[in-house]
């Protein structure tokens, strides 16, 4: 069996002296011990570094934290420490991280289904973004907004018709996706004249995701 590269492990990672491997300075034959397996191991000064990196390369308020890949509190008061915001794209997410003491206007906010309860809580928190997946979604928004709740900033999640050519379950910017606004068949022109227009919101860009692990 070939050695597995430490290049491959988290950034402390490091054979000790008798061959085992340790992260963080703790051994993983005694953390699976102590906690039993299959036990998941998260290096602080990784998650930290990765997170330094990304904010190095695209600027303060610009590198966003997707918190599908994992989230608790330690995670999101983390990222954010980091310089990063926080994109969330349930009513958990985002209560999870205002738990956590990430400002509201830290995060943005996705989903292409979300309630009108998650759409009021997201208005009344004031989150930074609102990326707003379909027209039944802008009228949900304009009738809180008339109701008297804050006027959101969006952005318009626009469907490209690129296909990644990943794996059929993660592609996301296709035309048939069910995510976002479609180009090609005009729905996406539509709804950004719409928003502009909306006197419930204030329009300050566009969204486009072509697919994960890209």
């Amino acid at each position: 069996m070939n050695p597995l590269p430490l290049g491959l492990l988290p950034d402390t990672a490091e054979v000790v002296s008798d061959g085992s491997l340790a992260i963080g300075g703790c051994r993983i034959d005694e953390l699976a011990e102590r906690f039993g397996t299959p036990l998941f191991v998260y290096d602080e000064a990784h998650l930290r570094n990765r997170c330094r990196e990304a904010v190095a390369a695209f600027g303060p308020g610009n590198a966003y934290y997707a918190t599908k890949a994992f989230l608790c509190t330690a995670m999101a008061r983390l990222a954010y420490e980091e310089g990063m915001g926080l994109d969330v794209a349930s009513g958990g997410e985002l209560f999870t991280a205002l738990r956590a003491g990430v400002p509201a206007a830290a995060l943005a906010f996705h989903g292409n289904n979300k309630s009108v309860a998650e759409l009021r809580m997201a208005l009344q928190e004031q989150v930074g973004h609102l990326v707003v997946d379909s027209v039944e979604e802008i009228d949900r928004i304009e009738a809180l907004v008339a109701g008297g709740l804050p006027r959101p900033r969006v952005l318009a999640r626009i469907t490209p018709g690129v296909h990644a050519h990943t794996h059929e379950f993660i592609a996301t910017g296709q035309d048939d996706s069910k995510f976002g606004f479609n180009l090609g068949n005009g729905d996406a022109l539509r709804a950004v004249d719409r928003l502009r227009r909306s006197a419930a919101v204030d329009l300050v860009g566009v969204h486009c995701h072509i697919g994960s692990n890209v």
